[in-house]
């Protein structure tokens, strides 16, 4: 497994209507896409900084894993993903070196990315996502 590049970091917030100002002002740039998520029940909100997305993360059920974080651990820095080409040979390679899995296969995130993540307990605390993106090469 060999990312490409920093896809994009996740930050939890309780309320997009209230960050995304806030960090359309500290990036200094606009969000330029919103959208739910809902087998992940999160709404989602995107800028762009260089090549890496910053994504904003607000939960729509309080019993989904981003209410579950925010409950947990408050706002924050909740994910960070790796861009990859060939996700479930990446995965393949994770479960071989012993890392466990969320997700045994890639399954459908924002932006139309094919994702899995892997579990904090084998990345030392990290949640860590990898992303495909089928349409184009990374």
């Amino acid at each position: 497994m060999k990312p490409t590049h920093i896809e994009h970091i996740g930050i939890a917030v309780k309320n997009l209507e209230e960050a995304i100002p806030f960090y359309e002002t500290l990036l200094g740039t606009p969000c330029y896409a919103v959208e739910e998520v809902a087998d992940q029940r999160v709404k989602t909100a995107f800028f762009m900084v260089g090549q890496t997305k910053i994504e904003l993360l607000e939960s729509t059920d309080p019993e989904g894993p981003v209410g579950k974080f925010i409950e947990k651990k408050g706002e924050g820095i909740h994910h960070i993903a790796f861009a990859v080409q060939g996700l479930e040979q990446a995965l393949d390679e994770a479960r071989n070196a012993g890392i466990r899995l969320i997700d045994e296969q890639p399954r459908k995130g924002a932006e139309g990315l094919h994702i899995a993540f892997l579990h904090p307990k084998s990345t030392f605390g990290v949640l860590t996502e990898l992303c495909e993106d089928k349409n184009k090469s990374n």
